[in-house]
């Protein structure tokens, strides 16, 4: 973990540790409902949605593609937009697990609560300013870091 500016810190999740939170997200949603299938929230949802997927022998994914940041390359730096929804899913969601990396400001899991209320939004990873939008999460972040996850960074 580096420190980059007073109150702002990157983390790099690896793949194990993302694999292990994977793994106990679907552990937690095991036996909450049968579920239909998965809706992965894009980019950033698409291989937690795969993981968990595999975890509970769900075939059927879907996507819902929304972009929030305008140059998320910039890390911490990155700025988030105003969500703009690229595609979306029909009906309510009902039996669908609504799956992301993280929930942020909530501006993205607000928008698809709205769209799909009735289904379940598990993620990874929350923030305090979003988690509230979460059903289901693994860890907590501080707000004030920033994640970097194993699709995102180069190899070494």
């Amino acid at each position: 973990m580096s420190q980059t500016l007073a109150h702002q810190q990157e983390i790099s999740m690896t793949w194990a540790e993302l694999h292990i939170d994977a793994r106990t997200l679907a552990k937690q949603l095991k036996n909450i409902a049968p579920w239909k299938g998965i809706i992965a929230i894009t980019r950033g949802g698409l291989i937690p949605a795969a993981l968990i997927a595999q975890e509970l022998n769900i075939r059927l994914i879907e996507t819902i593609c929304i972009s929030s940041y305008e140059d998320k390359s910039a890390g911490i730096y990155a700025k988030q937009s105003e969500p703009e929804l690229i595609k979306t899913v029909d009906g309510n969601g009902q039996g669908f697990l609504l799956i992301d990396d993280l929930v942020d400001s909530g501006k993205t899991a607000s928008l698809v609560k709205a769209l799909l209320p009735e289904a379940h939004l598990a993620t990874l990873y929350a923030k305090p300013a979003g988690k509230a939008y979460a059903n289901s999460f693994v860890k907590e972040i501080a707000q004030h870091q920033w994640v970097i996850f194993p699709w995102e960074s180069k190899p070494t």
